[in-house]
């Protein structure tokens, strides 16, 4: 079968793990982790993001049809997942409670590659995405999406003074209205 690239689907898959990662919407958090002497090394924190990300879209379903569980089912729980993440990021609310930190002076793998950029949101995204794209859509999505996420971290000074703390409060509220209905869709699709 030939692989079919498609600007349309790298476009959503971009935009669509974009809201799940919410990589602005975190600059507040790796500030906070920063001002607290945490180190943060934006290149590695990529790559093992980029290396889970990968690694899940590859043998995510494999994990599944080990449990019996179908991709269209996964499908239906990621975008049950993806619609409470969208209703935290709209609503201003906490649904999901956060991992406690280890005692560790660095951020780089715990809690920054996982699981703030790679956590479980993205990762059921990615499995549910195959549900509907072409795999090589979906990797040009997230390829897209490291390097957004590589250049938001190297510079998350700078994007917090720029944006203010309103600035990145209304980035947030809008990617949590576009995961809304992503999730809806996909809800639509896959019932």
């Amino acid at each position: 079968m030939l692989k079919i690239i498609s600007f349309k689907e790298i476009l959503s898959v971009t935009l669509i793990l974009f809201s799940v990662i919410d990589i602005l919407g975190s600059v507040p958090v790796i500030i906070d982790l920063r001002k607290n002497n945490r180190v943060v090394f934006p290149g590695k924190a990529t790559i093992v993001s980029g290396i889970i990300m990968l690694a899940f879209l590859y043998i995510g379903e494999s994990i599944l049809n080990l449990f019996g569980v179908d991709v269209q089912s996964f499908a239906l729980a990621g975008a049950f997942v993806m619609f409470l993440i969208g209703m935290e990021m709209t609503l201003n609310i906490m649904i999901f409670r956060p991992e406690p930190e280890p005692e560790s002076s660095t951020t780089t793998i715990v809690p920054l590659a996982f699981p703030l950029i790679a956590g479980a949101g993205t990762m059921t995204t990615l499995v549910s995405l195959r549900a509907e794209y072409e795999k090589v859509n979906i990797l040009f999505g997230v390829f897209l999406n490291l390097i957004f996420v590589y250049l938001v971290l190297l510079s998350s000074g700078w994007i917090s003074r720029r944006l203010g703390a309103g600035g990145t409060n209304v980035l947030r509220k809008i990617s949590g209205i576009i995961l809304l209905a992503i999730a809806i869709k996909m809800f639509k699709k896959n019932i």
